[in-house]
């Protein structure tokens, strides 16, 4: 489900950008700036580079733990998660005015559409009831300490928290006999 929130408003970025500067190619691409071995990714060259930074569990929602009763059995919870992110414009240096004019595009894109529902987005994934997009801000501390662990030099890039994906396996854990009349009296 994460590929298909992630790849979902990927694609709808891609499109709007493609409109707008009346391009055919893909300028959007869902893929690492780097390889494993640290080889730059050559499918995210000018380009903006979609990519997930970070999954965190929704608080709002409480903890995730514990049993609730559906359908007359125990199941667990669903899990509500939130994922950070990233938007890179991935230009090189001759083009960071480019750069700059796609990251500007974006964060446009964003502003005029937060939230991804089935009405404005009839590709969201049928176990998906909305994606919402809100900016992030990070320190400069922090934005050195991901750019360190994204393992690259900084580029212009703009952080999302993607909020709320929502887990729910259905499983059924343990069968509840269901409770039919209540037997009034004493026994004896």
């Amino acid at each position: 489900m994460i590929d298909a929130a992630i790849t979902l408003v990927a694609g709808q970025l891609n499109q709007a950008l493609k409109r707008q500067f009346t391009w055919t190619e893909d300028l959007v691409a869902v893929c690492n700036l780097r390889e494993a071995d640290g080889a730059a990714v050559t499918q995210a060259a000018n380009k903006v580079a979609a990519f997930l930074v970070n999954i965190e569990r929704e608080a709002l929602f409480g903890s995730g733990v514990g049993m609730n009763l559906d359908r007359s059995g125990l199941q667990a919870p669903p899990l509500h998660l939130n994922l950070l992110l990233m938007f890179t414009a991935n230009f090189g240096g001759s083009n960071y005015a480019e750069a700059l004019k796609f990251l500007s595009s974006t964060v446009a894109f964003f502003q005029s559409k937060p939230v991804f529902t089935h009405s404005n987005a009839p590709d969201l994934d049928s176990r998906i009831e909305k994606l919402t997009l809100e900016i992030e801000t990070l320190s400069f501390s922090d934005l050195s300490n991901l750019w360190g662990i994204i393992g690259g030099n900084y580029l212009p890039s703009v952080l999302y928290r993607m909020r709320l994906l929502s887990f729910d396996a259905g499983q059924i854990n343990a069968q509840i006999p269901r409770v039919s009349q209540p037997e009034a009296g004493v026994r004896g």
